[in-house]
């Protein structure tokens, strides 16, 4: 199946299904003249084929960026919010085109291609507002006739790097606060997902943003990921990805005092005790780990259940597992879709080898799904559920980023907590429990970013601050009006009416 793919501007950014980088106002091919091909991983269609940019490229775009944003940080922040605004009404009049160009990308099934869309409205809406709240603070001076505040400010050019599972609502996530603030932006999407870059772009040339305050920039990580992150004149780079990445660019960023926000890997856990609704878990865990064909930063990938109720979830899970639909998402019946690519396939697969190695019980799937499934074309794994699990093996402490769960039995809350905050990930973590006591207790002494009770793993809503904590980040967060303290700098401002020189912390006593 396709999706309903028309174009708003038949010239604008494709060539011949080639997406083009856009500079400045325009839609250009790369310096280098090079493509890669952009594929369907649900059929192995190609969809078309996205430019290959060199730091070439990325130095055109900051000198657009940096041209266009002395003026734009001028520009009164409700003013700037009315283009968001536009923005917003966009994405929801296209949701559904958008959503459907989403799954054919990256394969997630339309429903969820759909909530996805919907985040990036809602994203949209509430940084809109933040134009007229973006509050500092009045605070007494310490002397008379003397007035004292804190403002915003921007900081100046903002290098976003964003991943393929969720290609516009991490985008929006870091967009949006960045150009209400009173930035601009350099964008370098993944190469998986270059439609979707093209059709956000395009909403916010369309919804009247300046030409050079967002600029988009296609291209590898090796090559344009690098010369973002050295160019001196991108302030802050904004990564969602791996550790291993996120690691080396806050390295180098670091040797020239770049600020970075990072977002990184998740290896997340149910906790299931003995007093929980296993029925409404069972649901949690499913959504948690088989959404998104379990490529989510949120996915569970650990299940931490007390020994008491570890068969009967077990049992329930085999058999719920088992109804899983997998195949296109865009079969409205689908509930399972493919993973991003070959290469993806083919770690997973590696994982659960591992996993069959250390020891672990293998309840169902650990497979490469193909035609004797009933499938043809495209990258399926068989959702996986693995038991008899300890916390030290490396299913249990690694990130997979696929269809896999793993069941481990404690004794206790107090064990559930120890073997939660076991991995060096600190992303979000769950608890179902009827137990109001315990579920206080998990929310003290869970020691990731997010905390869900009675409810799985994923499901963040923008209005909240989004990140984890130790590995998965860096201590800043996307979305909220957290996500404002990343693009904007403090700055304090004392203005003294007294007419007189009055010097502070100067003992005159």
């Amino acid at each position: 199946m396709k999706p309903s793919i028309h174009y708003y501007n038949e010239t604008a950014g494709l060539t011949e299904n080639r997406y083009l980088n856009y500079i400045n106002g325009e839609w250009k091919p790369s310096s280098t003249g090079a493509f890669i091909e952009n594929i369907n991983p649900a059929t192995g269609e190609v969809l078309g084929e996205v430019t290959q940019s060199a730091a070439a490229d990325v130095e055109e775009a900051v000198q657009a960026a940096r041209a266009a944003q002395k003026s734009w940080r001028l520009v009164p922040a409700p003013e700037r919010a009315e283009i968001l605004y536009e923005v917003g009404r966009l994405l929801k009049e296209r949701k559904e085109h958008l959503a459907q160009v989403l799954t054919s990308e990256m394969g997630k099934v339309i429903a969820e291609a759909r909530g996805e869309v919907q985040e990036a409205i809602d994203m949209a809406y509430y940084m809109a507002g933040e134009g007229r709240r973006m509050f500092g603070d009045t605070t007494q001076a310490e002397m008379p006739n003397k007035f004292a505040m804190s403002i915003r400010v921007p900081v100046g050019v903002a290098g976003l790097i964003t991943p393929w599972n969720f290609p516009i609502a991490i985008a929006s996530w870091k967009s949006l606060p960045a150009l209400v603030t009173g930035n601009a932006v350099i964008w370098k999407p993944a190469n998986e997902t270059p439609f979707m870059a093209y059709e956000f772009v395009h909403i916010y040339e369309e919804a009247g943003l300046p030409k050079g305050l967002i600029n988009l920039v296609y291209g590898s990580g090796g090559e344009v990921g690098e010369a973002m992150v050295g160019h001196p004149d991108i302030d802050i780079i904004s990564f969602t990805g791996s550790n291993e990445v996120g690691a080396a660019i806050n390295e180098k960023a670091g040797r020239m005092l770049k600020r970075t926000s990072l977002e990184m890997g998740g290896k997340n856990a149910i906790t299931v005790l003995e007093d929980a609704d296993i029925d409404l878990a069972v649901d949690g865990i499913l959504w948690s780990a088989y959404g998104t064909s379990g490529q989510r930063c949120t996915a569970c990938s650990r299940i931490i259940v007390h020994k008491s109720v570890k068969e009967q979830l077990e049992e329930k899970l085999v058999e719920r597992i088992a109804k899983l639909r997998i195949g296109n998402g865009l079969d409205e019946s689908v509930d399972v879709g493919p993973v991003i690519n070959r290469s993806a396939l083919e770690r997973i697969d590696e994982y659960v080898r591992i996993g069959v190695h250390e020891g672990a019980r293998l309840l169902c799937g650990g497979r490469i799904l193909g035609e004797t499934d009933g499938i043809s074309g495209g990258h399926y794994y068989a959702p996986t559920l693995f038991t008899d699990v300890t916390a030290d093996m490396r299913i249990a402490q690694e990130e997979i980023f696929g269809p896999v769960t793993a069941l481990i039995s404690v004794k206790s809350l107090e064990e559930a907590i120890e073997v939660n905050n076991s991995v060096k990930f600190g992303l979000s973590s769950s608890i179902f429990t009827r137990d109001v006591n315990r579920v206080f207790q998990a929310m003290r002494d869970f020691d990731t970013g997010i905390v869900y009770v009675n409810a799985g793993t994923t499901g963040a809503e923008i209005h909240l601050p989004f990140g984890g904590t130790k590995g998965t980040g860096n201590g800043h967060r996307d979305s909220g009006v957290a996500s404002l303290d990343v693009y904007t700098e403090w700055r304090s401002v004392y203005v003294d009416y007294s007419g007189k020189l009055q010097r502070a912390q100067i003992d005159n006593n």
